[in-house]
């Protein structure tokens, strides 16, 4: 007969029930720990796998902090929504992309807004060097202070089918920095092969008319580009923007030029191979690295001797991660801290390297190796420029009222181009309906 000692089961049993609930609150304590960190973002489809990928890399790299994504068809949906949401307790993201909307009284000064500056007081980053100058206006202040996490920063550039150049025998297979010399390029690629699209624009406002200005050394608007303005600032589309938009109706009736479309049907045509010269957002790069056929590179935007003797930088344009106020303290460490973590140099180059936008910090470009750029023709030198101090002319611009201005003025384009409005008219009707539209409130 086999004899137990049921006092010692006993004890063993309750032993074993007292570690595991002790386990189990622990679990417990450990799942009520972790603070969510809400984000509101829209990107382009392969930006987007990047950016969920890297926010994946977070969660499973630590247990206090959870990133939970929300995509939206653009920025601009996402600052609808953002709008909608405010003032309902627990709606709000914790960071959310938006356009920096070139206005005085931009996002950062939005009641529903927590500036990035204000943030980084009480939870610094350390070691960190912002890759853009805190003299370029993009998602900084008056006094230079980081307004916004610079994350999705882009700048228009020409961008080039190296296959379709040297099919049509043109060599180096590279374009022109000049309007006049890329016109007889596009000619030559029309007649060699690229018949049906030797050139299209995804961004025609940030080429023909922001960038216009700021590549050959110009002011965009009156006031030192609004920044010095007294009273409201003016467009003064003169002669070089009038030469320019005469130009560009003569390449759509030529044929060397197809009638700028959306940003993403640009880029489409571009990464299918149909389009030899793209004139778009750097944050294209990336979709475009991922055709495995398309063989490219990018270039600067380019410029008219006549008015400078070398171009300057594109405005720098794109969005970048708000912070949202009105969360616990407990949220807003959180959010820091993933910010931080993004910032790290070995994160913020995958970034870089696999999207396109600036590089958001000197370590991330620092950490960014040759073999990068072996298939990126050209991208270094241009992404390189913009570490620099910008000039006068290029550090950016505000305007009041600009996001609508802006859609304004992609109609008068879009209505020239067709031919149906010449290139004075077009631009002297656009500059009073902007001035117009500034004054109001």
């Amino acid at each position: 007969m086999k004899i137990e000692n049921t006092q010692a089961i006993g004890q063993v049993r309750r032993l074993l029930l007292g570690i595991t609930l002790a386990s189990l609150g622990t679990l417990s304590c450990a799942r009520a720990a972790t603070v969510d960190v809400n984000v509101w973002y829209g990107m382009n489809a392969h930006n987007d796998a990047a950016f969920q990928n890297l926010a994946k890399e977070f969660n499973r790299s630590q247990d206090s902090v959870r990133v939970v994504l929300k995509a939206f068809d653009s920025p601009e949906a996402v600052e609808s929504a953002l709008r909608a949401s405010v003032g309902r307790p627990g709606a709000t993201p914790n960071l959310a992309q938006m356009n920096d909307s070139r206005e005085p009284d931009g996002p950062y000064k939005s009641r529903y807004v927590l500036p990035l500056h204000v943030l980084l007081a009480k939870h610094p980053m350390r070691g960190v060097k912002w890759f853009l100058s805190g003299t370029d206006t993009f998602a900084h202040d008056t006094r230079g202070r980081l307004t916004a996490f610079p994350y999705m920063a882009s700048v228009p550039v020409m961008f080039y089918n190296t296959n379709a150049f040297h099919k049509a025998k043109i060599a180096p297979t590279v374009p022109q920095r000049t309007w006049l010399g890329l016109q007889a390029q596009l000619v030559t690629l029309a007649n060699g092969g690229s018949r049906a699209c030797p050139l299209t624009v995804g961004v025609p406002v940030a080429v023909d008319l922001e960038s216009l200005a700021s590549v050959n050394q110009q002011f965009y608007a009156s006031g030192d580009n609004g920044f010095k303005a007294r009273g409201t600032p003016k467009f003064n589309f003169d002669l070089l923007y009038v030469r320019h938009l005469s130009l560009m109706k003569s390449w759509v009736s030529a044929g060397i030029m197809v009638r700028p479309e959306t940003a993403t049907q640009a880029a489409a045509k571009f990464a299918s191979g149909d389009c030899a010269v793209l004139m778009a957002d750097s944050s294209d790069i990336g979709q475009f690295i991922g055709a495995h056929a398309l063989n490219f590179g990018v270039s600067g935007l380019p410029y008219y001797p006549e008015a400078t003797r070398a171009p300057g930088n594109a405005f720098v344009g794109g969005s970048a991660l708000w912070a949202i106020s009105g969360h616990s303290a407990a949220q807003d460490k959180a959010t820091a801290q993933f910010l931080a973590w993004l910032a790290q140099p070995a994160n913020a180059s995958k970034w870089y390297q696999e999207t396109g936008y600036l590089p958001l910090t000197a370590e991330a470009f620092a950490a960014t190796g040759a073999d990068y750029y072996r298939r990126l023709a050209g991208w270094r030198d241009v992404a390189a420029s913009y570490a620099m101090q910008p000039d006068v002319t290029g550090r950016g611009f505000w305007v009041n009222n600009y996001p609508r201005i802006r859609t304004m003025l992609r109609a008068a384009l879009d209505r020239a181009l067709a031919g149906q409005e010449a290139a004075v008219p077009t631009l002297r009707a656009a500059a009073a309906q902007a001035d117009g539209m500034m004054r109001e409130r």
